[in-house]
């Protein structure tokens, strides 16, 4: 069969590519590509993903569903400790003036 398609750049390099590796023309590198590609497929459903729980290691009394509260609270403290370790050291660069 005759067709004309539009290969995408990143295609057409990974397929250029593939071509040189292998030493074959355009017409062999697109149709064993496809091949492969066409091949693969499976009538199959793929397995479902399963996620197994394991223990967090925290300690009794944390509420798992407000960690990013936590996680911002930390960071306002960490903000504030660094601007008051600057202001004091703005302040003794103004007295040493």
């Amino acid at each position: 069969m005759r067709t004309t398609v539009t290969i995408e750049a990143d295609v057409e390099e990974k397929l250029r590519d593939f071509m040189a590796r292998n030493r074959y023309t355009f017409k062999r590198a697109l149709n064993e590509t496809l091949r492969r590609g066409l091949g693969s497929q499976n009538n199959k459903p793929p397995k479902p993903f399963k996620l197994e729980a394991r223990p967090m290691g925290l300690k009794r009394g944390i509420d798992l569903t407000r960690l990013n509260e936590l996680a911002s609270e930390l960071e306002i403290e960490a903000f504030l400790e660094k601007e008051d370790k600057l202001a004091k050291q703005f302040a003794r660069k103004e007295r040493g003036k």
